[in-house]
């Protein structure tokens, strides 16, 4: 697989021009089955964020309307672009995850994640801390670039690390809200016994998901040509094998550039004219408009805007949840309170 651009991406390029007009077609079909919202929200609703969320459901266009609309709905709720540093500062504090302070050499930016470094329990503040890292890293994208890298860094990672709840939570997150967000997921010099792990973890993902991860060794010369082909090993941390940033994480230059960010961010929407109380009104009236549209069957779903995610969860993470108890992975007890209840309809990629 090409470090460059992504399988999807590279088919979609050498496309016929009939495949090319019928993928528009599908497209404007997601556009009609939201016309409401693609109207009052032209940012979430363009071309090339339509095409993320058809490629996430294969190209099929009332799942992909049903995706989106989930996904303007949590985002009425959860408000992540409101999300700001002073809300999350402390669990930033180890460096747990951080956007580097270079971007990988397509221009892409690149989240560095040490679950190792894990310094709180709560699990809705390490979401939200994750969301609020997500929408940087989007908001931080050049502007030819929609996906972004994860270095992830095993440095103090044990099986003690582990959280089914976390786990399950991050990936419903990523998955629905965020989807073809990942481009490349490097996983660096994981002990033996997460590999054992990523066996178990491997089968439940979808395989255009676990396409984008690879493993790699710092003595391992041929793994390491990924690194030396995705980035500027001068710019490269030590960690990854590079020559930048001996000193590690800053927690303190971290802040000023997040403050930095949250502060463009909020002129940005000030600039737009959006405020809380009008960006609510207007996208639940075009939600409440887009309703007889997109699964006018399912009352259920369509009322539960305000609902957590922590009560969703798919048949794919229940049948997880079993093979860890099976292979004698241990958990906390509060991460299995909510599993007898959560069937919901299978999950798809990143």
């Amino acid at each position: 697989m090409s470090l460059r651009k992504s399988k999807s991406s590279r088919a979609e390029n050498s496309l016929s021009v009939e495949e090319q007009q019928q993928k528009l077609f599908q497209i404007c079909e997601v556009r009609k089955l939201i016309a409401p919202l693609s109207h009052s929200f032209p940012d979430f609703c363009s071309d090339s964020s339509i095409a993320r969320f058809l490629r996430a459901r294969n190209w099929n266009p009332e799942k992909a309307s049903k995706m989106l609309k989930e996904t303007l709905k949590w985002r009425l709720q959860y408000r992540p672009e409101m999300i700001c540093w002073e809300d999350v500062a402390h669990e930033a504090e180890t460096g747990k995850i951080y956007r580097a302070d270079y971007p990988d050499k397509y221009g892409r930016t690149v989240l560095v994640m040490r679950p190792g470094f894990q310094n709180t329990n709560s699990t809705k503040g390490q979401i939200r801390y994750l969301v609020y890292c997500m929408e940087n890293a989007i908001w931080n994208l050049a502007a030819d670039q929609e996906q972004m890298v994860w270095l992830i860094d095993f440095q103090g990672w044990t099986m003690a690390s582990v959280s089914v709840k976390v786990t399950r939570e991050t990936a419903h997150v990523l998955q629905d809200y965020y989807p073809e967000r990942l481009a490349l997921g490097i996983l660096y010099n994981p002990p033996k016994i997460f590999e054992s792990f990523w066996k178990v973890v491997k089968p439940f993902l979808e395989r255009k998901t676990y396409k984008k991860v690879h493993f790699v060794y710092s003595d391992n010369p041929e793994s390491q040509k990924i690194m030396s082909e995705l980035f500027d090993i001068e710019k490269l941390e030590p960690t990854f094998g590079g020559r930048n940033n001996p000193h590690g994480f800053d927690f303190q230059r971290f802040a000023s550039l997040m403050k930095e960010d949250d502060e463009k961010k909020k002129i940005a929407l000030l600039s737009s004219g959006d405020s809380n109380h009008s960006q609510n009104h207007l996208l639940a009236s075009a939600l409440q408009q887009s309703e007889t549209s997109i699964m006018p069957e399912d009352h259920s779903e369509d009322s539960s805007v305000s609902s957590s995610s922590s009560d969703v969860a798919s048949p794919k993470m229940s049948r997880f949840d079993d093979k860890l108890q099976e292979d004698g992975v241990k958990r906390n007890k509060t991460d299995t309170k909510n599993e007898a209840g959560d069937e919901v309809e299978k999950k798809e990629s990143v």
